[in-house]
């Protein structure tokens, strides 16, 4: 049996690959597990300066919860006589997201194919991403009954707007990647043929970057997100004060007046 997740770190670069293109790269326990263990480790390798996120495949990136699974543990539910079918969304989802986001280092999504509910929301939850011109969108929630999960509610209407991200959450339905590019949900649109080779441009790219002033990057949007200006300046004066310390930083700037291109260290 092919392993749920695959791992490949070069260079720097980390590729996370969902391995399970014969169910649409949908998630069951083991893909969890697997997706999950394997961002945790990412995020904690001092090797890796940038991670990107793709699937097998050409049909799908993840079309979210595996249902089939899903109906089983409902059954197992009602037969206990209670118990939580959902507790996924605490044990793997959220985690999935956090490792997503809290990493200290940029993270690209390459989207092959459909990017569905779950795997719509890890989607969003990347710092950058390439789709393919055949990628598809769609939150999905609203037609099985449930509402958003995996950071949707956040991430979502932060990239679209509260008015439209109501709408894809209320009426879900599949819009195509030229659609979610001009809503601003995709970064950058590419042909589907090149989609591997443009997304692992674009991940190489930070890889290769200033990973401490990447990080800061990450935290200070996310920290602005939800505070006052008064707040955010405060913590962009802490942030810069670590970005400015950091061998990197003193790299670009010999780089600058040297004329040269700066080889970062990734410190």
């Amino acid at each position: 049996m092919a392993d749920a997740v695959l791992c490949e770190v070069n260079d720097g670069l980390a590729t996370i690959t969902i391995n399970r293109p014969d169910a649409m790269n949908a998630m069951n326990t083991a893909t969890k597990v697997a997706l999950r263990d394997a961002l945790t480790s990412a995020a904690a390798d001092p090797a890796v300066r940038a991670v990107l996120l793709t699937a097998a495949g050409g049909r799908a990136f993840c079309v979210g919860q595996d249902l089939k699974e899903h109906v089983a543990k409902l059954a197992e539910a009602r037969e206990a006589g209670g118990g939580n079918a959902l507790s996924t969304v605490r044990e793997h989802y959220n985690p999935i997201v956090r490792a997503i986001t809290g990493m200290p280092k940029p993270v690209v999504a390459g989207i092959n194919g459909v990017a569905a509910g779950a795997g719509f929301g890890f989607a969003l939850a990347c710092d950058y991403r390439v789709a393919a011109d055949t990628a598809s969108f769609n939150t999905s929630f609203a037609g099985v009954a449930l509402t958003a999960d995996s950071g949707v509610s956040w991430t979502l209407p932060r990239l679209i707007g509260q008015s439209r991200a109501a709408d894809l959450l209320l009426f879900p339905r599949s819009i195509s990647a030229s659609d979610a590019h001009d809503l601003g949900i995709v970064n950058k649109l590419v042909p589907s043929a090149d989609l591997a080779t443009e997304a692992a441009a674009v991940a190489r790219a930070l890889a290769d970057g200033p990973t401490v002033a990447y990080a800061a990057l990450k935290e200070s949007l996310a920290y602005g997100a939800g505070h006052t200006l008064g707040e955010a300046l405060e913590k962009e004066d802490e942030l810069q004060t670590r970005a400015g310390a950091s061998q990197d930083h003193a790299i670009a700037v010999q780089a600058f007046l040297d004329k040269e291109r700066p080889k970062y260290l990734g410190q």
